[in-house]
């Protein structure tokens, strides 16, 4: 692991690890912002359906792959702690989880999927299609998990251009089999909504491939045999990463479950209300890759420090993540105000729908501040291995503030389809503001410790 001494070194540093994050980030986003994008131009009835299909699909993964995501610190700090051969038994343990959770996941979508869309007032042609997507996603299950093990071990050895390398071929692989199989080319039927599930998943095995070939011939991975002497299942071993990687994925789940709820719950207004609502949050989701990118190389930056015992040099990293959030939020923000109506125009050329989306804009610009603290300072405190305290409070400030708050604004005020998405802003600040308490809470009390010692 690269020590520096200086800030502007410290700045340099962490723009190296975090700038291929946020290009591989943003190629992973592009598979879903694509089946949204493309299906738009199919069907409004199919994007209606992929937007639902999505949002149950989103915080499920997001959630199960954020256990997988502990991995990273554990490996962050056993590299920072030079314990190198303590990485493949983790590592292995991981894939035994992954398969596990791809495998649960399968069954619940095999026998829960009617049932939950039942709960949903929707036409039948977009229940239908959101059925068919989860259907066809469902194939990439296992690869999905699976690479998310990968990328957990690329990343915590600081070689996050590797990741960017292997996920940027994603995205023209994806863009591809979704024009095939989505408008039916090539001899193929047109699958609509189905056929961007299909194309996601067909792409995810092949990514898994490239990074099985690139973990087992390149260095520095290739000296950590990770697919060889094949270690039994060890549930000491899974269950550390689980203690790590539970809260984190329920953080992530609570989080990104928010604003699936927030579209469900808007099902019950039209079809291009939900379809301008989706548009909106699928553009501001792509925006949100910046901060969500900084927080993880942020983990990376002070679980290294941590690992190494220079807690110092870890605060420093904490705070330079959340104030280069803090910029680029400023920039984004400006890009919804200034850029709404054609970024809108991007998606659909339904205008009605266009201007529904604008003014959702308009909101989303609004909660930029929020994500911008609140994402780097999670980043920061896995990389600390603090992750039990930061699940309850996004419980708090997600589910027991911000969304009752959306509820009751859009059902008993002249706000009403936009009182959820102000419910949003008042939830992430709210997180914002506990997150950054309990970080400064945390350095000192583990700075004053080891001053003590």
């Amino acid at each position: 692991m690269h020590e520096t001494k200086s800030l502007p070194g410290k700045s340099k540093y962490m723009i190296k690890i975090v700038v291929p994050i946020l290009i591989t980030q943003v190629a992973l986003y592009l598979m879903t912002f694509f089946d949204i994008l493309m299906t738009s131009k199919y069907s409004i009835d199919h994007l209606a359906g992929v937007s639902i299909g999505s949002s149950i699909w989103v915080p499920v993964y997001t959630g199960l792959t954020g256990i997988l995501i502990g991995i990273t610190p554990i490996v962050a700090q056993l590299i920072g702690a030079k314990k190198k051969e303590d990485v493949r038994t983790f590592v292995q343990q991981g894939f035994y989880i992954a398969i596990l959770l791809a495998f649960i996941v399968f069954i619940g979508i095999l026998f829960l999927i009617d049932p939950v869309l039942n709960l949903i007032p929707l036409e039948d042609s977009v229940r239908l299609v959101a059925k068919k997507y989860l259907y066809m996603m469902s194939i990439g299950l296992i690869p999905l998990f699976l690479y998310s093990v990968l990328r957990s071990l690329i990343d915590a050895l600081g070689r996050t251009r590797v990741s960017m390398v292997i996920t940027l071929l994603s995205a023209p692989i994806n863009i591809a089999l979704n024009y095939v199989f989505i408008y039916g080319k090539f001899g193929f039927p047109a699958l609509g909504g189905a056929g961007a599930g299909l194309g996601s998943a067909i792409t995810y095995w092949i990514i898994l491939f490239i990074a099985i070939f690139v973990v087992y011939k390149n260095k520095p991975f290739a000296e950590l045999k990770i697919f060889n002497f094949w270690s039994k299942l060890s549930f000491a071993k899974m269950g550390s990463l689980t203690k790590i990687g539970i809260p984190i994925g329920l953080s992530i789940f609570a989080e990104t479950t928010i604003f699936s709820a927030v579209t469900i719950l808007m099902s019950v207004y039209s079809t291009e209300v939900i379809s301008a609502h989706q548009i909106a949050m699928n553009f501001t989701s792509l925006l949100y890759m910046v901060p969500l990118s900084i927080a993880m190389g942020a983990t990376i930056l002070v679980g290294h420090e941590v690992g190494a015992k220079r807690y110092k040099d870890a605060r420093t990293y904490s705070w330079l993540s959340v104030g280069t959030a803090i910029f680029f939020s400023f920039i984004s923000s400006s890009i919804l105000l200034i850029f709404r109506e054609p970024i809108a125009s991007i998606y659909t050329d339904d205008q009605y729908v266009i201007t529904l989306t604008v003014q959702f804009f308009l909101f989303a610009a609004l909660f930029q501040l929020s994500d911008a603290i609140q994402a780097p300072v999670q980043g920061a405190l896995r990389g600390y291995k603090d992750v039990t305290v930061t699940f309850i409070m996004a419980i708090i400030s997600y589910w027991i503030i911000g969304l009752p708050t959306g509820y009751i604004l859009a059902n008993f005020t002249s706000f009403e389809r936009f009182g959820y998405w102000i419910g949003l802003i008042v939830g992430l600040t709210v997180g914002a503001i506990t997150l950054v308490i309990r970080l400064v809470h945390l350095q000192k009390k583990i700075i004053k410790n080891d001053a003590a010692a």
